[in-house]
């Protein structure tokens, strides 16, 4: 008998939320194509009405699960009952059915608590010391949750995702993760389980995972984005500086449709302060964490070949939207 945690995006706008249910099978083998597909009432999530209720989910993509015995976690995709992309199905837009486009995902957060309805760290009756400490931190006066973001990390390489890293981030209780995959399906795939493995980690300390961009407002704290770092065959290989402000340009006219699915109220985090280029802006530099676009120094050392960080994303953007924007971009002058 094997456990099969089937994971899907519902229907909530602006954003989307995770949801699970477990299907039991005999004499599992462990392959994604074992899994079949499988319904769920979607009037519950937001993905149908009352009167024609099933929505169908498709397994796309399989691990282990590392904390139940017998178990696996599977990503759907979630379809219309005749079998159509739900239109809630950011997956099913991404144009890389070659994996030509490599992704990487640096996704932040706050581990909220929900007693004080702030960060961990952060006094009830005020808030700590100003930003800068926290930082890659170490010791229990700047680094708070550490065993769960230790835990997290171990699950997901149990799971085996490829996580690239972890670090304290700039704000207390704030925390990222990172994940590489070479194709854009199945980096927005690792994000959501890993998000997935977060949220019930979570759960056992009785901490709320708060994926919003901005929020502790207004105040003196930076925000959580999602930073993408992208490559195709181009990027890796061009070795030609006027190749990639061709590519840096086609972004230019499109930033209303980027911003788009970048996460809401980007507004709110894309102020250009905090490492942040003003939503209303677009610009491009090498080096420079106050850009729309960062051109990292090793693509520039290694004679423009590698790759670009989308420096816009927000920490709760669906992954699967914002690889299909930038593709849908570079491959528009490509």
């Amino acid at each position: 008998m094997a456990k099969l945690e089937y994971i899907w995006l519902d229907g909530y706008k602006p954003t989307q939320s995770l949801r699970s249910k477990t299907k039991i099978e005999g004499d599992f083998s462990g392959k994604l194509e074992d899994c079949p597909n499988w319904s769920f009432d979607g009037s519950s999530t937001e993905q149908a009405p009352g009167g024609s209720s099933d929505c169908v989910l498709k397994p796309v993509f399989i691990v282990p699960d590392p904390q139940r015995r017998d178990a696996y976690l599977v990503m759907c995709e979630v379809l219309s009952a005749d079998g159509t992309p739900h239109e809630s199905n950011g997956r099913a837009t991404i144009a890389d059915d070659d994996n030509d486009f490599w992704f990487g995902f640096e996704q932040e957060y706050f581990l909220w608590d929900p007693e004080t309805n702030k960060p961990l760290g952060f006094p009830a009756g005020g808030y700590p010391g100003p930003q800068g400490p926290y930082y890659c931190s170490v010791g229990a006066k700047n680094a708070y949750g550490r065993d769960i973001v230790e835990e997290h990390l171990d699950a997901c390489l149990d799971a085996g995702l490829n996580v690239e890293g972890i670090n304290a981030e700039v704000a207390a209780g704030q925390w990222e993760f990172q994940i590489f995959s070479k194709g854009a399906k199945e980096a927005g795939d690792q994000i959501w389980v890993a998000r997935y493995l977060l949220e019930r980690i979570g759960e056992k300390y009785g901490v709320a995972i708060n994926w919003h961009c901005k929020p502790l407002g207004a105040l003196d704290w930076n925000g959580s984005g999602m930073h993408a770092n992208f490559s195709n065959e181009v990027l890796r290989t061009t070795g030609d500086e006027n190749v990639y402000k061709k590519i840096l340009e086609a972004f230019r006219p499109v930033v209303a449709e980027h911003i788009a699915v970048y996460g809401a109220d980007n507004d709110q985090r894309l102020t250009g302060k905090h490492e942040t280029a003003s939503i209303h802006d677009y610009s491009y530099g090498v080096s420079d964490r106050g850009a729309s676009i960062r051109i990292p120094l090793y693509t520039v050392q290694k004679g423009w070949k590698g790759y670009l960080e989308d420096r816009r994303p927000n920490s709760a953007a669906d992954p699967y939207k914002v690889a299909a924007r930038i593709i849908k971009t570079v491959k528009s002058v490509l």
